[in-house]
């Protein structure tokens, strides 16, 4: 068993994986950031929004007071001394519409109609209004709050303070030029993070692509290495898993394949042996040539029954033999079996003890019945001259017991797994003249009826093989 590891080639695996993680994390820390600037912005307005109602409110009072006494002198006094701010515009108006005092005089003369200022009109109409708008006549951006001045549901005027936001949009933008170099430095230290974290993740996945690689090349048994203690290690295991039975099923082939050339090799040169000497003169002589000519029949069956066994094999082990299932009495199978069998058994000496219970199982008969055809007639192999098979049936729960029993020579333990092989051989004490794929067929059909096949063996008192198949129903 070899351990492998490929040279390392970052694809585009790692690739995919870096982009990933990078745009992840580029949308993650983009939202988190544009919500932060957000809550901040609007945190902001609306602090410097409540302070403009609590300044206008206080104030208004004042100004009600002084409008009520028609003091426009105190009016302009208050004007001036909560205007003086460079930030802070502050214009009272009374309830025509005309301006009493303002903290920007050279501004305000150039304004014709004060009803077109955002929240004037609503002022007017007894609505107070707020919100940020263009200042007057310029471009800069302004939070105002125009609100009504009334006494015992009188209106006396209208109250309007304005602030710019020019100061705050200079802080604004450096916080958020400070934002996008964090954001950026964020981005940058995720990505080398991101990158060494799928070099982790592509480095193992490009090891398997490889092995797996290798493997369709036909490169079985490699083991592949892989530490990861995660998923990707149990996708390691079932690749060497994999590779084993790959490696296995390689070495069944090529000892299949050496097989069969043998089993066809050896009629086909008798064969040719025989039509050789019939050419050399042997024809001429009549014994002769009978015997060479029952010889090249004999050889003839037997590549034929080995053909058409090899056929039988390779369909039932691919699946693709459809099954007539229907229910079957055992005791008519093993019955039909018996009769097949019984002038083998007479020509053997061997005589036959029968004990089958009444019960029902469901299969193709032509099939089950060609599957104990083949233990049959391995018991009578392998049987002494003058001994008996015994062939039992009874049930075990849900399912039909069939155990069928020589007394033969009995199968070694080294040997005993081995004998549903094709071409099982290496125990010379059970050679006979089959092609030794008569077991194999044998248990291929019965797992193709979802049921199992077993053996066992007692040195020199015979083998017993166990078949166990769903009941009916």
């Amino acid at each position: 068993m070899r351990c492998w590891t490929p040279p390392i080639k970052f694809n585009t695996i790692h690739a995919k994986l870096l982009a990933t993680y990078i745009l992840l994390t580029t949308l993650g820390t983009s939202l988190m950031a544009s919500y932060i600037l957000w809550s901040f912005h609007a945190y902001f307005m609306r602090t410097r929004q409540a302070d403009l109602e609590n300044w206008t409110t206080a104030l208004g009072e004042s100004v009600a007071d002084a409008l009520e006494e028609k003091d426009i002198p105190r009016v302009k006094l208050l004007v001036q001394r909560y205007g003086a701010p460079q930030t802070v515009t502050l214009r009272v108006f009374d309830a025509q519409g005309n301006l009493i005092a303002t903290s920007d005089p050279k501004l305000d003369r150039r304004v014709t109609n004060w009803y077109v200022v955002p929240g004037m009109q609503q002022a007017f109409q007894n609505t107070a209004a707020q919100g940020v708008a263009k200042g007057v006549l310029s471009n800069e951006d302004r939070l105002y709050i125009a609100r009504p001045i009334e006494r015992k549901h009188q209106l006396l005027g209208v109250l309007r303070m304005s602030m710019t936001l020019e100061q705050f949009q200079r802080q604004f933008m450096r916080v958020i030029w400070s934002v996008l170099g964090t954001l950026a430095l964020t981005i940058l230290l995720c990505a080398l993070i991101s990158s060494r974290f799928a070099r982790s993740l592509s480095k193992p996945i490009e090891i398997m692509r490889n092995f797996a690689i290798r493997l369709g090349s036909g490169n079985f048994g490699d083991r592949l290495i892989i530490h990861q203690n995660n998923e990707l290690d149990q996708l390691a295991v079932e690749l060497n898993r994999m590779s084993e039975r790959l490696a296995s099923l390689d070495h069944e082939r090529r000892v299949f394949l050496a097989n069969v050339s043998h089993e066809l090799r050896t009629p086909i040169s008798n064969v040719q042996v025989t039509v050789d000497a019939l050419k050399g003169g042997a024809y001429e002589e009549a014994q002769l040539r009978d015997r060479f000519f029952q010889t090249i029949e004999n050889e003839t069956k037997r590549l034929s029954r080995l053909i058409h066994d090899l056929l039988d094999l390779g369909r039932l082990e691919a699946g693709v033999t459809e099954l007539e299932v229907q229910t079957i009495p055992l005791r008519g199978l093993i019955n039909r079996a018996v009769n097949a069998v019984e002038p083998r058994m007479q020509a053997a000496g061997v005589t036959l003890q029968v004990n089958i219970a009444e019960l029902q199982i469901t299969g193709d008969p032509e099939r089950l019945l060609q599957a104990i055809l083949n233990l049959l007639d391995n018991a009578i192999k392998h049987s002494r001259p003058n001994s008996q098979v015994f062939i039992s049936g009874h049930s075990a729960g849900k399912t039909a017991v069939i155990k069928i029993q020589d007394q033969g020579q009995g199968i070694s333990e080294s040997d005993l797994p081995r004998i549903f092989e094709q071409f099982y051989t290496t125990d010379p004490s059970r050679k006979g003249s089959g092609n030794g794929l008569g077991l194999a067929i044998a248990k291929r059909i019965i797992e193709a009826h979802r049921g199992s096949i077993t053996a066992t063996s007692i040195p020199h008192q015979g083998a017993t093989f166990t078949i166990s198949l769903p009941l009916q129903g």
